[in-house]
């Protein structure tokens, strides 16, 4: 039987805020949101710290796209991208707590066989992971290639997002405190 639904995506900002550059996941997913309006078929998950919890919030899922704090070894404000089985294997080097726990999750996900036909990480490599909030001067300015990067791995997964209005709900910045504003909530 085919499918007539759109796939399931489910975008998953990783990272703590409370340790700079190590939260520009859940940074970069705030600032989508404030910006884009998304499709039905996508989710938009702070995933925090969460790791083997967020189990139940990817299963059924076609696509998953992580956003993290990636040390690529090759300098702070570097993009780079992960696709599947490289993302575990990528992480045998931790920067912090959460990076302990995806790996399980993925590991976890694969013997219930509940992982998504494709996963991809877009990564960026901080610049700062000590106790702090906001991020670090360098990943500020690389923010806008970050998302850059993000929307265009949506677009090549066929995911159409269209801007915000002006004066919409639309005033969160990546640097301001406040309450996740996500269609799922996992804090």
């Amino acid at each position: 039987m085919k499918k007539t639904s759109p796939e399931q995506i489910a975008v998953v900002g990783i990272g703590n805020l409370l340790l700079t550059d190590d939260g520009i996941g859940i940074h970069a997913l705030r600032e989508l949101e404030a910006r884009y309006l998304f499709p039905d078929h996508v989710y938009l998950l702070d995933g925090g710290t969460m790791g083997l919890d967020l189990l139940p919030f990817i299963e059924g899922k076609e696509r998953i796209l992580f956003l993290d704090a990636v040390n690529f070894r090759k300098g702070p404000g570097t993009i780079g991208e992960l696709n599947d089985g490289e993302i575990p294997a990528f992480f045998a080097t931790k920067l912090s707590v959460h990076q302990i726990a995806l790996p399980d999750l993925l590991g976890a996900g694969k013997l219930l066989g509940t992982l998504p036909e494709q996963m991809c990480l877009i990564g960026i490599e901080p610049e700062s992971i000590e106790t702090g909030y906001g991020l670090s001067p360098t990943l500020g300015k690389r923010l806008e290639a970050y998302l850059m990067a993000v929307t265009k791995k949506l677009s090549e997964w066929g995911v159409i997002l269209s801007r915000r209005e002006e004066g919409a709900d639309s005033s969160l910045s990546p640097m301001e405190p406040s309450a996740p504003r996500t269609q799922d909530t996992l804090m």
